[in-house]
C-alpha cells in the first residue's frame, strides 16, 4: 500500500511541476505564449490554475498519508532494533553512564610541546 501511494505521489509531483511550467508567467519565462487556439487568454489561465490547485491538493493529501503510514510503521520499533545493535543499559544514574561512553579528556586534544602555537602537519 505504501509503495502504491509513493508512486502516485511521485507522479503527482511530476504533473505539478509540468503544469506550473506550462502556465504563462508575467515575465514570459517558460510559459507557452503561443498564438490563438481553442483556449486563449484568461480561459487558459483559469483552466491551468484549477488544474494546479487540484494537483497541489492531491500532492498534499498523499504527503500526509505517507507521513501517517511511516509513523505507524515506526511506532513499535527503533532504528537500533532494525540494525541489531544493543542499546546501552540505563542504570538510573545518567551522569555515570554518559561518562563511561566518552573518551578521557587527555585523548581529545593533541599533545602540546610547549608554549609555541600548533603548526599544521607537514606535507612530506
Amino acid at each position: 500500500m505504501e509503495n502504491v501511494i509513493l508512486v502516485v505521489h511521485l507522479i503527482l509531483a511530476i504533473c505539478l511541476i509540468g503544469v506550473v511550467l506550462l502556465q504563462r508567467s508575467e515575465g514570459g519565462g517558460l510559459g507557452l505564449g503561443g498564438g490563438g487556439g481553442v483556449m486563449t487568454g484568461r480561459q487558459a489561465a483559469t483552466a491551468l490554475g484549477k488544474l494546479t490547485w487540484a494537483f497541489a491538493i492531491a500532492f498534499l493529501a498523499t504527503s500526509i498519508t505517507l507521513t501517517i503510514i511511516a509513523a505507524q510503521n515506526s511506532a513499535s520499533t527503533s532504528v537500533l532494533d532494525r540494525l541489531g545493535v544493543e542499546a546501552p543499559a540505563e542504570d538510573g544514574s545518567e551522569g555515570d553512564a554518559g561518562d563511561a561512553l566518552l573518551p578521557p579528556g587527555s585523548e581529545l586534544l593533541p599533545p602540546s610541546t610547549g608554549d609555541a602555537p600548533a603548526l599544521p602537519p607537514r606535507a612530506d
